[in-house]
């Protein structure tokens, strides 16, 4: 066997690694799901590349609005009711620190929720 075919040889199982690792998916991170009766002062910790879902109970997935103090943060998703199938209110973090959330409700009776979102590092 010549140098030529060594090389490739030996060159074949590291090109095959370094492209298996480019196809590898990183890991998922779950949504943090919180039912609204739940966050009323709290401070709920969410990882940077995860989401806060806040579960309605029995009123409507697109009541909810929100005031996010440091949008720098995080930013607020309403929820949406599309027929058939909706998306729950959400909480999206921006970057690493704390701030304040507020989430009003149009519906009459119906108190202000204020809690601490902390976001987190992924380590």
């Amino acid at each position: 066997m010549g140098i030529r075919h060594l090389v490739a040889a030996a060159a074949a199982p590291v090109l095959l690694l370094a492209l298996t690792g480019c196809t590898a998916t990183p890991p998922a991170v779950e949504p943090v799901v919180v039912q609204v009766g739940d966050l009323q002062g709290h401070t709920v910790e969410v990882p940077l590349d995860s989401t806060l879902v806040i579960q309605t109970g029995n009123l409507a997935l697109d009541s909810y609005s929100a005031t996010v103090a440091d949008p720098s943060i995080a930013e607020f998703t309403e929820g949406t009711n599309a027929g058939d199938f909706g998306y729950y209110p959400a909480v999206k973090p921006k970057k690493v620190g704390e701030t304040e959330v507020t989430l009003t409700n149009e519906d009459g009776g119906i108190e202000d929720v204020d809690f601490t979102l902390k976001v987190t590092s992924q380590d």
